[in-house]
């Protein structure tokens, strides 16, 4: 991990009051920013998305900036039912304009935007405040999910995830200068103390780039940032080309130049003088980057995937069936998307998360059949996750089989049919990042489970859990 930073746990404890019930807090530790302009027909997807945060100890400041349509009455429904919720009416002057009142409105040590006709994930305010408390960041920028009607896809520029200077930063953005990734605000948690100190805000005369000119100016007073390889936020919007909207030639190209200016600023300010001299090719990049003005198509998403298939998932109404068969999905369900976050975060299938774990556990030899049996995926499933796994170096044939395999071949008689033998594997010190990782998890696990339990009544569950789990075992030996 660059920097050499650890895992931010899963765990991170909330602060006293519970929101959830009623009490607002005068200074919650989160202000996210969302901007409203006639988007009564995506809003409640936004605003439900975060007030159904894992997360709790926030506000939301809803910025109505004119709309025409029935968005602000939306907002006033919203904030009549949850004090978290504020909301502030205005004159429409722009997105630009209304972010910087959000800014000078909040009251959170953090600041996290979104986009009234784009979504966050369960879980995105709780990583990132994670991922800045515990390593003492400036900033944290995150993947993110791109969302083209029914299709979705995977963002993300920076492969490892941790800890940077802004130097490592700067690097990184130079391979990809007018990429959304580092542009946009939607998917970073900034401090709120920096902003104030530096007296930073959105530049409401351009109508391009804007978000990146903040970014630029952000980051060269943040002295570190951690990268967040989990997708925190879904992207739908897909604005049009400035010439779309109607801006004329000249001002285009007046607005092109002041937005390099500031992204060549930005790297004088950054490196030195004979490091900017070495790299001035790299950053004039920026220019032909900049050339495709940010169009989004589906021919350039790869890898893309169903909408609803990116996360595991389960449906309003199994959650509310009753029966053994249910308890028993819901419970493997869950375990599934706490183990798709470190799936996510290292470039594995759930599948092969859910291996190593197996392996890692003291057990006797299982055969594949077992093993596929006991994940609960088929026999093809647990082959190709063996070889990713193999291929990763994360697992390894154990060194006694190899050496019965080898020995077997040399005694066998040459006419021979090859008999299967099943192959033991156990896990290296490849994979040491993912099962540090699935310790966090596991403990999100166990603190879901017991959750509003007293210590006397978790005590008396896991006693009488334990007589459950030695009759069952015992019926199954009959």
């Amino acid at each position: 991990m660059p920097g050499g930073a650890g895992l931010p746990p899963l765990h991170l404890k909330y602060r006293e009051k519970n929101i959830g019930k009623g009490d607002y807090r005068e200074m919650p530790l989160v202000s996210i920013i969302v901007p409203v302009y006639n988007a009564e027909k995506t809003i409640d997807r936004c605003i439900n998305s975060i007030l159904n945060q894992e997360y709790k100890d926030f506000e939301l400041l809803l910025l109505d900036d004119g709309s025409t349509d029935s968005s602000g009455t939306i907002c006033d429904a919203y904030a009549e039912k949850d004090t978290r919720v504020r909301v502030l009416h205005k004159e429409n002057s722009g997105v630009s304009d209304t972010r910087n009142l959000g800014i000078a409105s909040a009251k959170g040590e953090y600041l996290q935007f979104a986009d009234s006709d784009d979504w966050i994930t369960p879980e995105a305010t709780k990583f990132l405040v994670q991922a800045a408390a515990e390593n003492n960041c400036d900033m944290v920028i995150a993947d993110f999910y791109r969302v083209i009607g029914e299709r979705v896809s995977q963002k993300g520029n920076i492969e490892e995830e941790g800890v940077m200077d802004r130097v490592d930063y700067a690097i990184k953005m130079m391979q990809k200068p007018a990429d959304f990734y580092y542009g946009v605000l939607w998917n970073k948690l900034y401090k709120r103390s920096v902003i104030e100190k530096y007296r930073l805000s959105m530049d409401s005369s351009v109508s391009w780039c804007e978000d990146f000119m903040f970014n630029l100016e952000y980051v060269r007073h943040a002295k570190t940032i951690y990268a967040l390889k989990i997708p925190v936020y879904y992207y739908v919007k897909t604005k049009g080309s400035l010439v779309s909207q109607g801006i004329s030639m000249k001002k285009t190209i007046q607005m092109k130049r002041t937005v390099f200016s500031c992204y060549n600023d930005f790297y004088k300010d950054v490196f030195d003088d004979m490091d900017y001299e070495k790299r001035k090719g790299q950053v004039y990049r920026f220019l032909f980057d900049a050339a495709s003005d940010g169009s989004v198509s589906p021919l350039n998403i790869p890898g893309t995937y169903r909408l609803g298939n990116e996360r595991t998932r389960v449906s309003e109404s199994i959650l509310e069936r009753e029966g053994i068969f249910f308890d028993l999905y819901r419970e493997r369900k869950l375990q599934e998307k706490l183990f798709d976050i470190v799936a996510i975060r290292n470039d594995l299938k759930t599948a092969d998360v859910k291996l190593l774990y197996l392996l890692s556990q003291p057990h006797e030899k299982c055969t594949s059949k077992e093993m596929a049996d006991i994940l609960n995926i088929s026999k093809k499933e647990l082959s190709a996750s063996i070889q990713r796994l193999l291929a990763k170096e994360m697992i390894a044939v154990l060194e006694k089989d190899r050496a019965k395999a080898k020995n077997s071949a040399k005694d066998k008689p040459k006419d021979d049919k090859p008999k299967t033998n099943e192959k033991e594997y156990t896990v290296t010190q490849e994979a040491e990042n993912v099962m540090s990782e699935l310790l966090f998890v596991l403990c999100d696990f166990e603190q879901i489970q017991y959750e509003n339990f007293s210590p006397e009544e978790r005590a008396v569950y896991e006693k009488l859990n334990e007589k459950r789990k030695h009759n069952i075992q015992s019926a199954l030996r009959w």
